[in-house]
């Protein structure tokens, strides 16, 4: 089942009903099981929680947020997944140096697979109001970057991806944000998602490799420079 963060609701796969359990109202209950006011009533029945599993993906297709059906190996899915995968990663790395901020780049992540999993091909006003990457999210891994630059040597030569257990993690979850990037530049160039999705993941990758460099800094360990053979 996938579940889609929109704009701050969670959105399950064709609703599957969530609306109607979460507007289920519970009431305190007299000594018989009857509600309390009314002894006349009977007790009313537990709702009834969508399951896990949907069984709708089967045969290899799945539902984006506008109910469109595409192959679950479609450009859309493969974007999805790659950035997926990135928030992920990204667990790995969660020491308390970064917590905070890498626990914000994965609910961003979040609503960067909102905006994937809605193609503006078949997608109506209502839905991409709903799922809109805002720029400021852009701007904010900017104001992160220039902060931690200022505080590391300047870059005069190539360096390799190094360090210690934190700045290796970090290396690492830049090779897949480059990898999400270069599954979601097709869909911007196709006109299926918001440009400001590919920036985001373009100025995350950045923010990644700078962070990396700073945990090695403060792990004390030397960035090691490329030398030609």
């Amino acid at each position: 089942m996938a579940v889609w963060r929109l704009g701050g609701h969670l959105g399950l796969r064709r609703c599957l009903g969530a609306g109607r359990i979460l507007s289920v109202r519970w009431q305190s209950r007299g000594p018989q099981g009857v509600e309390s006011g009314d002894g006349s009533k009977p007790p009313s029945k537990t709702p009834k929680v969508p399951k896990i599993y949907t069984k709708t993906g089967d045969k290899g297709f799945s539902s984006t947020f506008t109910g469109e059906r595409r192959p679950k190996d479609d450009q859309v899915f493969e974007a999805v997944g790659t950035t997926d995968e990135l928030a992920m990663e990204l667990m790995e790395e969660r020491g308390p140096l970064f917590a905070e901020e890498l626990q914000k780049v994965q609910c961003m992540l979040q609503d960067v697979g909102s905006a994937l999993a809605t193609p503006r091909s078949s997608a109506r006003e209502a839905h991409l109001k709903h799922t809109a990457f805002p720029e400021g999210a852009v701007l904010e891994l900017e104001q992160w970057i220039d902060k931690y630059a200022s505080q590391l040597p300047p870059l005069t030569a190539f360096i390799l991806p190094s360090g210690g257990k934190s700045s290796a993690v970090l290396h690492l979850c830049r090779t897949v944000c480059r990898r999400a990037e270069r599954r979601v530049v097709p869909l911007v160039q196709m006109g299926e998602t918001d440009a400001n999705v590919a920036k985001f993941l373009n100025r995350l990758s950045d923010y990644l490799f700078t962070l990396a460099r700073y945990a090695a800094l403060q792990e004390g360990i030397q960035e090691k420079i490329y030398q030609k053979p």
